[in-house]
């Protein structure tokens, strides 16, 4: 009987194809200016359904531009992080749920640490 299911399971998922997948195209800029953050690390976590972050990880720089494109992207919830030296991490949960998906994103750059001492 085991054997039925695994056998039914795996002809319905050949049958089904193969998974879509989408491309992302990220431009990284500078909130002050609009100028584009050149090697800025774009860093995308798979995410399951209780918020908690999947192994699955997908990691890409920058271009002179700020520029950058991920390809072969499963369907799915993710988390995006983008890293720079001299500005403020940025992050965001994203649904990916379309073939070409395309994000701007504007970094900031670091605050002041607040001090009740000053």
């Amino acid at each position: 009987m085991k054997r039925l299911a695994l056998t039914l399971a795996l002809t319905a998922a050949a049958l089904a194809g193969p998974k879509p997948t989408a491309q992302l195209d990220f431009t990284v800029l500078k909130d002050v200016n609009g100028k584009p953050v050149r090697s800025a690390s774009v860093i995308l976590h798979g995410v399951d359904k209780d918020g908690r972050q999947k192994n699955n990880v997908y990691e890409v720089k920058t271009d002179a531009e700020g520029k950058t494109t991920m390809s072969g992207v499963d369907y799915g919830r993710y988390r995006i992080q983008v890293l720079a030296e001299h500005y403020q991490t940025y992050g965001e949960d994203l649904d990916v749920s379309e073939p070409v998906k395309t994000l701007t994103i504007k970094l900031k750059t670091p605050q002041s640490q607040y001090s009740i001492y000053k």
